[in-house]
């Protein structure tokens, strides 16, 4: 049954991998954009534009904030208590086309991947169809890495699974938070009761 699995993660992988050649300058810009200085700019505009915008959107911004770093480090401990090899680093696989520099730390589970599908799923949970394009940018950030010959399919897999994880841990924590907070007001405000005569008591 593992050696199945193991068959058909490299199967989807070099399906992935051989791609043609000419997708190359956009995955290489799904698996490396937030390297460039303008494109980290540009996202914290973004946030900082959707924190001051309205409810919904500072929600699925602030819960993309907390979840973001959760899923990153979660996937470098992952790589640190089960380090599995990268396919280039991989001596069971042969003829990777690499794309991108060989990072030679272990790839069990995509960080870029987990970090991608944090954002996705809070800004679905905030925005619902407006999430949609995160989503979008998700996936493709998670097959770049299979394109890019950084990672296997199920290290991406892994990847978006700890990346949703968190998400849905801390929108329903905020949406915990907001309902606690509701309930407090409501119990704070004092409420305008009718008495028999059908005056309204000032109170």
């Amino acid at each position: 049954m593992y050696t199945t699995s193991v068959q058909f993660d490299h199967a989807i992988f070099k399906s992935i991998n051989s791609w043609p050649s000419n997708l190359e300058s956009a995955m290489r810009f799904f698996s490396e954009g937030l390297n460039q200085t303008w494109m980290k700019l540009l996202l914290g505009v973004i946030i900082i534009a959707m924190i001051a915008a309205g409810k919904d959107t500072r929600k699925g911004a602030i819960c993309s904030l907390i979840a973001f770093p959760l899923s990153d480090g979660t996937t470098h401990l992952l790589k640190y208590f089960s380090p599995l090899p990268r396919p280039y680093d991989d001596p069971n696989i042969s003829g990777v086309v690499t794309r991108l520099a060989e990072s030679h730390n272990p790839g069990t589970a995509s960080a870029h991947s987990a970090n991608m599908m944090a954002t996705a799923i809070c800004m679905l949970i905030a925005l619902r169809w407006g999430g949609i394009p995160w989503l979008i940018l998700a996936i493709f950030v998670g097959l770049s890495r299979v394109y890019n010959g950084a990672h296997y399919p199920y290290q991406v897999a892994l990847g978006w699974i700890v990346g949703a994880f968190f998400a849905v841990l801390v929108s329903t924590t905020w949406e915990f938070i907001a309902k606690k907070r509701r309930a407090k007001d409501e119990l704070a405000t004092p409420k305008e009761v009718t008495v028999n005569n059908g005056q309204e008591p000032s109170v």
